[in-house]
């Protein structure tokens, strides 16, 4: 069970992390300061294998609308991905996603609106920055070398996920014992050092739990891992780079109700230090977070 007593601890246990300053995130010219203003970015599926249906675009037609939608709502950015990451959905090759992402992100870009383009592939990259993505979503360790100096050359933003595969559909497993801080923050250490050293100046941080992993089947253990990694979170703000989380949807905790648990995990993940939320449900989390900044608990 959440608890005052419960949060109040972990708040106390490690208080320097809890205050540390992180970097404004950088989408295109602006520069946002996450711990006064929470950045929002919804998620825009174009594969039909993805869990979540309620975030499909079947056709570029829709795959537009849909994001001017989700910036009419209050999306800071829009994240496009064309290959789901659930372990039974097919492979989309990179030529194949390249068709699918770039018709939508020129045309959004064309418009104003920041994308993120979810990858692996250094040519999907390539080429979704050459559309006008502004961010990469990196979801992968294989060429990675590659992807930091595709993020450099562009000036874009890269999300780093925690990966422990060479991507995102490699299954492997989490430390699920324990507090697991320690262990990503020696991750992302390493990772960040390699891109700073390749010229990548804006970043983000995301430890990956919208992933899936071989050792988190179970839905109650999977639920219980991400929730304690959400309020852990500020232990990663030494860093000093500003942190995404995917919120969970927690389908079988939810039920019938599953549309508002993303809602509920964003509260979670806001008062353990996310900066940036991904989110299916864009209009219910925004206002969640704007309802947070305008309330005091003192």
């Amino acid at each position: 069970m959440i608890t005052l007593d419960a949060l109040a601890r972990l708040a106390t246990a490690e208080p320097d992390a809890l205050r540390a300053p992180v970097a404004p995130i950088r989408l295109g010219d602006r520069a946002i300061d996450s711990d006064t203003t929470p950045v929002v970015m919804g998620t825009l599926n174009l594969s039909p294998d993805s869990s979540y249906r309620e975030s499909i675009a079947t056709t570029t037609e829709a795959a537009i609308r849909r994001g001017l939608l989700m910036t009419a709502e209050g999306a800071d950015l829009v994240d496009i991905g064309a290959e789901s990451t659930n372990a039974p959905a097919a492979r989309v090759d990179a030529t194949r996603q390249i068709e699918l992402l770039v018709p939508p992100i020129k045309a959004l870009a064309r418009d104003g609106v920041i994308v993120s383009a979810e990858t692996y592939h250094p040519e999907v990259a390539r080429a979704c920055l050459d559309a006008g993505a502004a961010v990469l979503n990196f979801t992968g360790r294989a060429h990675e070398q590659t992807i930091y100096a595709l993020a450099a050359e562009y000036d874009a933003t890269l999300i780093l996920c925690s990966m422990v595969g060479s991507d995102a559909r490699d299954i492997t497993d989490v430390e699920e014992e324990g507090d697991p801080m320690p262990g990503y923050l020696a991750h992302f250490t390493e990772r960040v050092g390699r891109a700073r050293e390749a010229g990548v100046e804006r970043l983000v941080i995301d430890p990956g739990l919208g992933f899936y992993y071989g050792n988190l089947t179970d839905s109650q253990v999977r639920i219980d891992y991400q929730t304690k990694v959400l309020l852990r979170t500020f232990e990663l703000r030494t860093l000093g780079l500003p942190i995404c989380h995917a919120l969970p949807h927690a389908f079988d905790l939810f039920q019938e109700h599953f549309r508002s648990a993303e809602q509920f995990f964003a509260v979670l993940a806001r008062l353990g230090g996310t900066g940036l939320f991904r989110t299916h449900e864009v209009p219910q989390v925004r206002v969640v977070l704007d309802a947070m900044q305008c309330l005091s608990a003192e």
